[in-house]
């Protein structure tokens, strides 16, 4: 079996070449491990104003926001496999590093917490911003 940054390598060149479709990458994904964190497949949602007032073409979203972990975000899927990766290597803890309200930094112990994995983070001031409220 090879390491998760392998895979995340691998992941994005799949994701990247136009000869593979989106059931090919999830054929290639399903040799990870993964733990289920987020509920998914998160919905696509029509931007309809957006796109009239452009005058096309019509513009969809992903909800990520739906995902369920912490509300929500991009980064559950990457954590889904992350997370297993540590579990199947005997993890009992995480831990990572973000800026100051990182996404990642929460999902991450949002992850954890479910997972019953103790988890420390390390928090940067990335913006050298003077307000205490950016900073909480």
């Amino acid at each position: 079996m090879i390491d998760i940054m392998s895979a995340m390598v691998i992941i994005k060149k799949i994701l990247t070449m136009q000869k593979y479709n989106l059931l090919e990458a999830h054929m290639h994904l399903s040799r990870f491990p993964r733990v289920r964190l987020g509920h998914g497949p998160t919905p696509l949602e029509p931007m309809d104003n957006l796109s009239r007032l452009l005058g096309g073409p019509r513009l969809w979203i992903k909800r990520d926001d739906c995902t369920g972990l912490s509300t929500g975000g991009n980064k559950t899927r990457k954590l889904e496999f992350l997370m297993a990766d540590a579990l199947e290597k005997g993890a009992d803890t995480i831990i990572t590093q973000g800026a100051t309200q990182s996404n990642h930094a929460r999902q991450t112990v949002a992850a954890s917490c479910k997972l019953q994995l103790e988890c420390h983070i390390l928090l940067e001031d990335r913006t050298g911003s003077d307000d205490s409220a950016y900073n909480y």
